[in-house]
């Protein structure tokens, strides 16, 4: 296929051209868990001397996720990519990958909460990995808080649930010259907004059950990266087994299709609804990259294509009536997780952020007053009207 071709149209088509080829144009789903060998010697070879020309067995991959794999690591401008069962199995299987026994990460406090949970319990107490946590805008110093036992960096940007932005090309810069690895989670982004490879970012992980998936129902996760990296993922997920089923793999291809033009709508609806918010007598703050007043703007500017579909309010009140504004809400969905067609609301501090201690919620500057929006496809007059009610009644 033609190489000139942009992002859009390479992830609907592949890099392959079907100029004359007769065969079927949607994915079919490869429903078996088995594959027939010709003969026992091309069993030998495929399960005894690794050589893996066709084939075996589903939990080493078969043809629907291969064509997914393949256009995800078009997606991300990465040599290859991975699917897998959820996106904290791509997390933590892509972090054991890149780290050992004795290593230390160094993350800022701002991550999602079970990533959290992976890297201040988890790590330590089941790998002997350390974390060492800073600031957000540490990362911009890496040299003075590294350790030589430093081998990787992780982060969100923007972050969950407050969507501060990272310089991903000025960490990347530094923690290549000081021979680490770095990772970001890049769900919230998405390859449609920002690509991290192209800004020097070593390895991207995503949880493809959000906006890769879309509408709300599968659950999914991806690695992309190096092929040497993707190697390594592979021979953990051939050893722990969170393999992707194959017709969770077909959805996830299928919605690829529209990532594009579902991304750009979410930016304009989020965007619409920001500026709604800023306005509002009801809403102390509003944390997002796309208002012109935002900390993180220009920097959001500088490497992002769109700003996203996430916005996140401060109720002027407290936690009683950051609660009684959600459950006012008859539009949009008290619900966790994101990305999908429909606007889904929450509270991070009882949602994705609910296994924090007060001092941790401090560190990641995440308040009971906070209230996020992942915004949807519907017209964006009835998103906005529907949050108006909601405050006027919360706030009344």
């Amino acid at each position: 296929m033609n190489s000139s071709y942009r992002q859009a149209t390479r992830v609907l088509h592949g890099t392959q051209s079907h100029r004359g080829k007769s065969e079927p144009v949607a994915m079919p789903i490869y429903q078996s868990s088995t594959y027939l060998f010709p003969d026992t010697d091309a069993m030998e070879d495929c399960i005894v001397r690794g050589i893996r020309n066709q084939h075996e067995y589903v939990r080493f991959g078969n043809p629907t996720q291969d064509r997914l794999n393949e256009r995800l690591a078009l997606l991300e401008g990465a040599e290859e990519a991975l699917v897998f069962s959820s996106g904290m199995a791509a997390i933590t299987t892509a972090i054991l990958s890149a780290v050992s026994p004795g290593d230390e990460i160094l993350a800022p406090h701002t991550l999602y909460g079970q990533t959290l949970n992976f890297l201040r319990k988890g790590l330590p107490e089941e790998y002997g990995i350390r974390p060492r946590f800073v600031s957000l805008e540490d990362l911009s110093d890496l040299e003075r808080h590294v350790t030589p036992e430093t081998k990787l960096v992780y982060l969100e940007s923007p972050t969950n649930p407050n969507l501060m932005v990272v310089d991903l090309a000025r960490v990347a810069d530094q923690a290549k010259g000081l021979g680490i690895r770095t990772m970001i989670d890049n769900t919230f982004a998405t390859p449609i907004n920002q690509q991290p490879i192209d800004l020097g970012i070593d390895i991207v992980v995503h949880s493809a059950t959000k906006y890769l998936g879309g509408h709300s129902d599968l659950l999914a996760g991806v690695v992309a990266g190096s092929e040497d990296f993707l190697k390594r993922c592979h021979e953990r997920m051939h050893m722990y087994g969170p393999t992707l089923d194959p017709f969770a793999a077909f959805l996830l291809l299928r919605s690829l299709m529209t990532l594009e033009v579902r991304v750009m709508r979410q930016n304009a609806n989020a965007m619409a609804l920001a500026e709604f918010l800023k306005a509002h007598s009801g809403v102390s703050r509003v944390h997002y990259p796309g208002l012109a007043d935002d900390p993180f703007h220009e920097t959001a500017k500088k490497q992002m294509r769109g700003f996203g579909g996430m916005v996140t309010m401060v109720i002027d009140g407290d936690f009683e009536d950051a609660k009684r504004m959600v459950n006012h809400l008859d539009l949009c969905l008290n619900a966790t997780s994101l990305g999908g067609v429909e606007t889904l609301v929450s509270i991070p501090v009882i949602s994705s952020h609910a296994w924090q201690t007060p001092e941790e919620l401090a560190l990641a500057r995440v308040t009971p007053e906070m209230i996020r929006f992942s915004v949807g496809l519907e017209a964006v007059e009835d998103i906005i009207a529907d949050a108006d009610q909601a405050l006027h009644e919360a706030m009344h």
